[in-house]
């Protein structure tokens, strides 16, 4: 998620009830203690402690790298700042990332990962957690369950499990049972990720999985609202109606209102059409509105282009989901 979920982007997707915690995007490391400035450039909630978005939800800091030693200092540096978790990334797919020896890299070798995650928990493991997340392997996946007996076995108290392989990409499916596979080789709690996109996706992640909890990355950025409407169909049993493209373009709308504060209009108007870009996934009228938008650059008339309107407040309906 590097480049989308920054500190503004976390604020607007907890406002309303549905995520337990969220995860920065990741800090990279490569052979040096970082400055505090990159910390809190990734992560501006830790100059309040506890570190959280306005409405109160805990931001967890990531860290990705493949040096044991420099991976703990950095935990240390960022626990030294008030960091809550420490959260180890081993599941980027990104060419440039692995070229340069980090996210899934490591999990061609799980002694690495095991080495990564136990000089992390030597470093801070006695007073914040250390957690991780991984994939189902580089290549293929005879070697997840390894890796993720190297995630336990250093010290890490939780893992998230993205659905597919480095090579896989982002792909569908995701192999939500091969998650379950690995939930019935380690101890700690396992959450599964990968293609959650509706409440539907979420049900079946959960039953072929095994897990009790879910993480959501790019589905958050394509309905705000799948966290909330995930949480109120556990608190109630009611399903709320789909998500409009009114709602969608107020959140883009004040996404803008707020980057433009710092940031120069190219740049924010670029912003916006990315965050769009990411809702088409699923969502019909999203495309359609991304093709009429995507080759403005201005960005009052992008704005003024967005069909804004405040939504009706959504009709609550009982609609029992199909495992």
């Amino acid at each position: 998620m590097e480049g989308v979920i920054d500190a503004l982007t976390r604020n607007l997707l907890t406002r309303q009830a549905g995520f337990d915690w969220t995860v920065t995007e990741f800090v990279r490391v490569v052979d040096a203690r970082l400055p505090p400035r990159v910390f809190y450039k990734h992560c501006p909630e830790l100059q309040i402690f506890p570190a959280a978005t306005p409405s109160g939800v805990p931001v967890h800091l990531q860290l990705l790298g493949s040096d044991p030693q420099t991976l703990a200092a950095n935990a240390h540096q960022a626990l030294s700042l008030g960091a809550l978790s420490i959260d180890l990334n081993f599941g980027c797919p990104a060419k440039l990332v692995n070229r340069h020896d980090g996210g899934a890299s490591l999990l061609r070798r799980p002694e690495r990962v095991y080495a990564a995650i136990r000089a992390v928990f030597d470093a801070v493991g006695d007073q914040i957690p250390v957690t991780a997340k991984i994939r189902l392997g580089f290549s293929d996946r005879r070697l997840a369950i390894a890796c993720a007996q190297a995630v336990e076995a250093g010290g890490a108290c939780q893992l998230v499990v993205h659905g597919r392989t480095r090579d896989e990409g982002y792909r569908p499916p995701a192999h939500w049972e091969w998650i379950g596979k690995i939930r019935h080789r380690v101890k700690i709690p396992v959450v599964a990720n990968g293609d959650i996109w509706t409440l539907e996706d979420y049900w079946k992640a959960r039953t072929l999985s095994g897990c009790r909890d879910v993480m959501l990355g790019r589905s958050a950025l394509a309905d705000p609202w799948l966290a909330p409407r995930i949480r109120h169909w556990q608190l109630t049993g009611e399903r709320l109606p789909d998500t409009t493209w009114p709602m969608r373009a107020n959140v883009l709308t004040e996404y803008a209102h707020w980057q433009r504060q710092n940031l120069p209009e190219r740049v924010v108007t670029s912003l916006v059409k990315q965050w769009l870009a990411q809702m088409r996934q699923g969502n019909t009228e999203a495309d359609r509105q991304f093709q009429r938008l995507k080759r403005i650059t201005d960005l009052a008339t992008l704005l003024d282009s967005l069909v804004i309107d405040t939504p009706t407040q959504p009709q609550h309906r009982h609609t029992p989901l199909e495992a």
